[in-house]
């Protein structure tokens, strides 16, 4: 099982304690590229075919990311197709 398909796997389990890095390692995976970040800790993807788009907040002091935000990634990346 390579990188890519762990990430994805652990994505759909919906972890509590998920990470920013490896949430962007996964959206990378699925064709997104970050946005030029602004002054806030707002970010914003956009997938690099379609120009589907994804925002959220990068969280801070800590980089464990909000369940909402993981079960919106989900959503976006089952519309896509990258999971079933």
């Amino acid at each position: 099982m390579s990188k890519k398909e762990k990430l994805l796997a652990r994505l759909v389990e919906r972890p509590k304690d998920m990470t920013y890095e490896e949430l962007v390692t996964v959206l990378s995976h699925c064709g997104f590229e970050l946005l030029k970040p602004g002054a806030s800790s707002a970010r914003k993807f956009k997938h690099t075919e379609t120009n589907a788009k994804l925002s959220f907040h990068e969280p801070h002091p800590t980089k464990i990311i909000k369940l909402y935000v993981i079960d919106q990634v989900i959503h976006k990346l089952e519309e896509m197709g990258y999971l079933q």
